[in-house]
């Protein structure tokens, strides 16, 4: 029970900690509940697809499919959070002054969120599919009952909301002066983070040189397998053992990113309103 338990809590926490960063990132934005609720529902039925299908999508490729199909899902998500800083930077607080003065339905503000439903969907799918895959081998193996891997997994899953929901009120708690600089640097870190993930998956499919693997090991002061590094590779991308190609992704999504923003500020634009 512990090990399905602790199995479905780094999972739906690293998932209810992106839905969190969105969430808080976009408050005041139209529709923004619906796209949540379309994102998660789209990524939950993708994700008992995908764990149906794993076998398949594993003997693709010579082999290589699930790796690439990982690598894809992470890719369209960077760019997805890519265009959402970007778009931020420009749209991010007449959108917030349009939506609380008027209560008026901002277009761009409805296109935004429609771009994080998909990440939310990729994020839960990703997450939900590899936690299907986990319990389904604990049970294969005989290493639980399938009593204790559902009372464990439910017991992970409601850890995992519950400490997301607590990083989503935290994030409120931001004072609006600095709200949009602090979920723009979260979301950004969040996408260096994926980035990072993708080259990983694709040097496993041997599609990219590693350039030395690893390049660093801090597993000594902080392992891979505890909750703290989950949580800060939820966050920041955190790796005990990262290549070198992990580092360059990693840094040029950080670059590509800030440089979007920056070029984005110098054109300031003005946000459509309908009534």
């Amino acid at each position: 029970m512990i090990g399905s338990a602790v199995i479905v809590f780094r999972e739906t926490l690293e998932a209810a900690l992106i839905m969190g960063i969105i969430a808080a990132a976009t408050r005041g934005v139209p529709a923004r509940n619906r796209w949540l609720i379309l994102g998660v529902g789209i990524g939950i039925v993708g994700s008992l697809i995908v764990a149906s299908l794993t076998g398949r999508i594993a003997d693709l490729a010579e082999g290589t499919g699930q790796e690439l199909f990982n690598a894809v899902v992470l890719g369209i998500a960077v760019a997805m959070l890519a265009w959402h800083n970007i778009w931020m930077t420009r749209h991010g607080v007449e959108l917030a002054r349009a939506a609380k003065q008027l209560g008026s339905d901002v277009v761009s503000g409805t296109r935004e969120m429609s771009a994080l439903g998909i990440v939310i969907a990729l994020a839960i799918l990703r997450e939900g599919s590899e936690t299907v895959l986990f319990l389904y081998g604990m049970l294969a193996g005989g290493e639980q009952s399938i009593g204790s891997v559902l009372v464990g997994g439910a017991l992970g899953l409601g850890g995992g909301v519950l400490a997301g929901f607590g990083l989503y009120a935290g994030f409120l708690r931001i004072p609006v002066k600095w709200f949009f600089s602090v979920t723009s640097g979260l979301i950004l870190l969040l996408a260096a983070s994926m980035s990072s993930q993708a080259a990983k998956f694709l040097v496993q499919a041997d599609v990219l040189p590693s350039l030395g693997s690893p390049i660093w090991d801090t597993s000594s002061l902080l392992s891979n397998n505890t909750s703290l590094a989950s949580l800060l590779h939820a966050f920041i991308g955190y790796e005990a053992t990262p290549a070198g190609i992990q580092v360059a992704f990693y840094a040029t999504a950080l670059i590509l990113i800030l440089v979007g923003m920056r070029l984005s500020r110098l054109r300031p634009a003005t946000l459509p309103l309908t009534q």
